[in-house]
């Protein structure tokens, strides 16, 4: 005969366990994931070690999972406009950490496509020295392939169309602010670009978006575009005037599934 406090204690254990169970099953789901609210079991985000501070005489150091396209020391990135030979070496200036539109240098870009949801980052600095008004100072621009140019001007005390002023998504949308400093004097653009998205029956469910944010300042956010490329590099355009570019990085993101790619939680939890 078994013991009734035994069969007392096993009845118990399997009434906690449905009560779990139950309570389990009632508890939300944390959004857009298959893991639930406060979830211990739940991936650990990634590490990246954050960029350094980018100053006027120096620029910061690129956070640590970014891909290096520029940092003042060579064009092995870079190609330059075909000429008729169909040479595409690059023809700007490299000095002092930095690259400088010359005069027939044609545009540059990156030999590498990168796909997916990204964020770029771009230094640039118009001449110190002023010379000419509205889009014929300190004129170059910002090309992701799949999205608008992103114009770069001396938009400082610059009057012109809102549109074609410095971080004005090009004959789209002007910035909601003017964010620019002096000519002369280093500014930031970091652009996140996010990809078209499709179910798997090939139905639009996300459209393609931009966002920029100007020396700190958020100028754009999220405007959609309409594009279905997946894949694009990254142009800076040749427009006559002495512009000049460093430190430039990009780096993936995943907007989808970033538990996909994080860690386990540590052992015990």
């Amino acid at each position: 005969m078994i013991p009734r406090l035994v069969i007392c204690g096993a009845v118990l254990v399997a009434a906690l366990c449905c009560i779990a169970t139950a309570a389990e099953k009632k508890r939300p789901l944390a959004p857009g994931s298959t893991y639930f609210k406060g979830d211990i079991n739940r991936p650990r985000p990634r590490v990246v070690t954050p960029p350094g501070y980018t100053t006027a005489e120096a620029p910061g150091k690129p956070p640590s999972d970014a891909m290096v396209l520029f940092d003042g020391s060579h064009f092995d990135h870079w190609a330059g406009s075909r000429n008729k030979q169909g040479d595409e070496s690059v023809r700007w200036k490299l000095a002092d950490g930095y690259m400088e539109v010359a005069k027939g240098g044609g545009t540059l870009r990156t030999k590498e496509q990168v796909e997916g949801d990204c964020q770029w980052h771009i230094e640039w600095r118009t001449p110190h020295e002023v010379k000419g008004n509205g889009q014929g100072r300190g004129n170059s621009g910002v090309f992701i392939g799949g999205f608008p140019e992103v114009q770069v001007l001396d938009s400082y005390e610059n009057d012109t169309y809102p549109d074609g002023q410095a971080a004005g998504l090009y004959n789209n949308y002007p910035p909601m602010v003017n964010a620019c400093r002096k000519p002369g004097v280093w500014q930031t653009y970091d652009i996140i670009i996010e990809r078209q998205k499709k179910d798997a029956k090939g139905v639009v469910t996300a459209p393609a978006r931009i966002s920029v944010i100007h020396n700190g300042i958020i100028v754009h956010w999220a405007r959609e575009i309409n594009s279905s490329a997946q894949k694009g590099g990254l142009s800076l355009q040749d427009h006559g005037n002495p512009v000049r570019y460093r430190n430039i990085w990009v780096r993936p993101i995943n907007t989808v599934d970033p538990d996909s790619e994080g860690t386990p939680p540590p052992s015990g939890k």
